[in-house]
């Protein structure tokens, strides 16, 4: 199986918001898993400054093209006439039907390749079959990718339905190429020969190796029977997975109730929900999580948790039957349990076991901080239960939020933050950080006719101060109704680099086919017409990405611009640095660039950029009202962080007991068809828990929609918060004395991480670049290690 043939749209599980937002921690709301342990307020104001970003580009236009529709638009004067480029400049793309014909040129160069491969009998062919497989690879990944993007992404119907057409096309060859042992085998005959090893790079090993454990996940070395077992069931488990999140369902819908026992609830919303003097409050979506904090009675708060943490039986069923089905396949393919045969591949941990060190050392360092909060909580039930000595499941969000409205200092309106964080100094901001850091910078570009998907669309070049023009970054940030709420960074096309004998065979094609579009360049046709560069001497195809959003938009006519919430620019910060991964991940083998490395390793860049969106140096950078120019009082953001982290240890701990779900879920316990999901999620709540478990009865396992997709690497968010904690205090000094801005920490951060993508050993590249000799070699030691460092707090030495 060549690896990355496989759809990639990037969405971050943190980022996500799935439907129903049932993994979430106690109270629903969608958080970050981030603590912002350094950044706690102290008792002196600190306001921000404006010291001058330091970029050396112009970057008021950076700014005016998203805070201004007016500035956009005169800015962004197509020509008259001017012939259709395609959308994202790919030559094919002027039309609908040209995502068909993109896709059978793509088909048929891919199957000369095939060709190749499979022939090849001489030292020097065989030396070259990492980079034809990898090449393949990214024929088939530059229409998958993309008509993945466009089908889901693009407003027009006919446009989305032709790239479908597209995307099934290229996925229907590729499921015919998975079932080709002849790859596999050319492969190995190359890997087991070391006069063909000793001739290619570090980074060619690393990708043959990629390749040939996602040959044997395939399943392609299996006797013909099994094979045709192991497709089966992976079709059978990508229909039970949909069908579990698609209809997921509680077993109790709505709750009727007297509307006197809902008092505390918003009248207003109280009213909405009240007929004949009952109120009916559903039991999915935000209203029961806004119940839980606010309603009075606990009868009614006990019913309404109990409610939302019951799936019906049929969405337990779907998931015990997904949970048996992957246990056969890992089964079939030779491996003790799911677990192990999802975290042999591009993982950091590598074994269920080492997990379960990692989260097992961290709920023992987290235990005593949720035993402080839990203490809180009782101390402020028992001012109107003096005989209380329990804190019932659904007492933790209500008296967490009486808390929080008790810890709250300043009485301002909800937009106070958002008038310091335009939309465009936010862009502008992040900008002038990654020129600090890493000598890069964002260039406003005029689109051609017909490039982007929507008018809303702006395109930003991304250049370095050393190798020119480094990647093409497509920014659809506001609101639209037909559009995804979900925040997404997606990657249209990887880096590559593309030599000489490529670029003489695409010439050949192009000159010898009678309906390929017309290229200026044999390095355009290489490259479909889409950006490529030749700064450092030898042909790259860039980086294409684009950052989705869904931040509101003021009226053309209006001279306000677009403001957002603290949330909205974490969020922006977030998905930022999936991009700078990508952008500084500019490897010669796309199936190790960008974010294509290990899985659990991934989300540590946009966790780390969290950190940076709170710093006052970083704020300081951009951080001004819209309207007076005056700095951002840091007092503000610091309520913000003081209110977000009160009860963080709580919230680890809900995560932590998710993630030995996952587990135990995907062990080889759910290779017994008989097998107890709700027993099992009961029995790990009461053994990594310190809070009060859910009641007999409930079994919320049947909401957790996240197994669909990541199905036993759910510890990976807190693996990476606690990764990123630790490079925010040790490479930045936690922001102290300008270390989030200092250029030696950025450089440090991309030469030592960044810039390897997936061509480096994870570990090899943390003990790098923490200068801990621990990490080295990975395994259980150094997820255990990892966990110890805690949940909050400086990360200890």
């Amino acid at each position: 199986m060549i690896p990355t043939l496989r759809p990639r749209r990037w969405v971050c599980p943190s980022c996500l918001c799935a439907s129903p937002v049932r993994s979430l921690p106690v109270g629903g709301q969608r958080r970050r898993w981030l603590g912002y342990s350094t950044l706690a307020p102290t008792s002196k104001t600190r306001p921000v400054t404006h010291a001058k970003g330091g970029s050396k580009h112009d970057d008021d236009l950076l700014r005016g093209i998203f805070d201004s529709p007016r500035v956009w638009d005169q800015f962004d004067t197509r020509a008259a006439g001017a012939a259709d480029t395609g959308l994202f400049r790919n030559a094919f793309l002027t039309r609908p039907e040209g995502f068909l014909s993109f896709a059978r040129v793509s088909v048929d160069r891919a199957r000369a390749i095939v060709d190749k491969v499979l022939a090849a009998s001489t030292p020097d062919e065989y030396r070259s079959i990492v980079r034809d497989l990898d090449r393949l690879s990214d024929i088939l990944c530059r229409v998958l990718d993309m008509t993945d993007f466009v089908r889901v992404t693009h407003p027009q119907h006919q446009t989305q339905q032709r790239a479908n057409e597209a995307w099934q096309m290229v996925f229907e060859y590729m499921n015919q190429l998975n079932t080709m042992t002849g790859l596999h085998t050319q492969l190995c005959k190359a890997m087991d020969d070391p006069e063909i090893t000793a001739s290619w790079s570090s980074e060619e090993k690393a990708v043959a190796e990629v390749l040939k454990l996602d040959f044997v996940k395939s399943g392609v070395n299996l006797p013909q029977s099994d094979r045709d077992r192991f497709v089966a069931l992976s079709s059978e488990i990508s229909m039970v997975a949909s069908n579990f999140v698609q209809d997921m369902a509680p077993d109790q819908t709505v709750i009727v109730r007297p509307s006197s026992l809902f008092v505390g609830m918003d009248p207003v919303e109280a009213r909405l929900l009240t007929q004949r003097g009952k109120v009916h409050m559903p039991t999915m979506g935000s209203r029961p999580a806004r119940a839980l904090r606010t309603v009075r009675d606990a009868s009614t708060r006990m019913l309404i948790y109990n409610a939302t943490r019951t799936a019906s039986a049929a969405s337990v069923a779907r998931l015990e039957r997904l949970m048996n089905l992957r246990a056969e396949l890992a089964s079939l393919s030779g491996f003790e349990s799911y677990a192990h045969f999802t975290l042999r591949d591009r993982m950091m941990a590598k074994t269920p076991e080492s997990v379960t060190r990692f989260l097992g050392a961290l709920a023992k360092t987290n235990g005593h901080r949720v035993d402080d909060e839990m203490a809180a909580l009782l101390a402020v039930k028992k001012i109107t239960q003096p005989d209380a000595t329990t804190l019932e499941p659904w007492d933790r969000d209500f008296y967490a939020e009486s808390i929080r409205r008790s810890l709250m200092v300043f009485q301002r309106p909800d937009d106070s933050l958002s008038a310091y964080f335009s939309l465009g100094s936010v862009m502008q901001g992040l900008s002038r950080l990654f020129s600090r850091l890493y000598g890069i910078s964002f260039r406003p570009t005029e689109t051609s006719p017909g490039e982007t998907w929507h008018s809303d669309v702006r395109r930003l070049d991304v250049f370095s101060e050393t190798d020119g023009h480094v990647a093409v970054l497509y920014c659809d940030l506001f609101y639209r109704p037909d559009k995804s709420p979900n925040p997404a960074h997606f990657t249209l096309r990887c880096s590559r680099e593309i030599l000489e004998g490529e670029l003489a065979e695409v010439d050949a094609q192009t000159r010898e086919a009678e309906d390929m579009p017309q290229f200026s360049s044999r390095e355009e046709a290489a490259n479909d017409g889409m950006a490529f560069s030749t700064q450092t001497g030898t042909v790259k195809q860039l980086p294409t990405i684009a950052l989705i959003c869904d931040f509101p938009q003021t009226a053309s006519a209006s001279n306000r611009p677009a403001l957002l919430s603290f949330f909205q620019v974490e969020t922006l910060f977030h998905e930022m640095g999936h991009a700078i991964h990508s952008i500084l991940a500019r490897t010669s083998f796309q199936n190790v660039s960008g974010t294509r490395c290990a899985t659990d390793l991934a989300e540590l860049p946009s966790t780390l950029m969290e950190y940076f969106s709170t710093d006052p140096g970083v704020l300081a950078l951009f951080a001004r009202h819209h309207e007076t120019g005056s700095a951002l009082p840091y007092d503000l953001v610091a309520e913000k962080l003081r209110l977000s982290k009160r009860f963080e240890a709580s919230d680890t701990e809900h995560q932590i007991v998710l993630a030995m779900l996952d587990q135990e879920l995907h062990s080889s316990k759910a290779k017994d068809h008989l097998f107890d999901s709700t027993a099992m999620f009961h029995e790990v709540q009461r053994t990594y828990g310190r809070m009060a478990p859910d009641p007999p009865g409930t079994r919320w396992q049947g909401f957790f929609g996240h197994l669909s997709g990541y199905g036993s690497t759910y510890y990976s968010y807190l693996f990476d918060r606690m990764l990123a904690r630790r490079v925010w205090d040790v490479v930045f000094a936690s922001g102290e004395k300008g270390g989030a801005l200092n250029f030696k920490n950025g450089e440090r951060l991309k030469d030592s991480l960044l810039k390897w993508g997936g061509s480096r050993d994870p570990w090899t590249c943390m003990a790098e670049l923490l200068k801990d000799d621990r990490l080295a070699d990975g395994g259980e030691e150094a997820m255990a290690l990892v966990g110890s460092w805690g949940s909050s707090g400086r990360s200890s030495k």
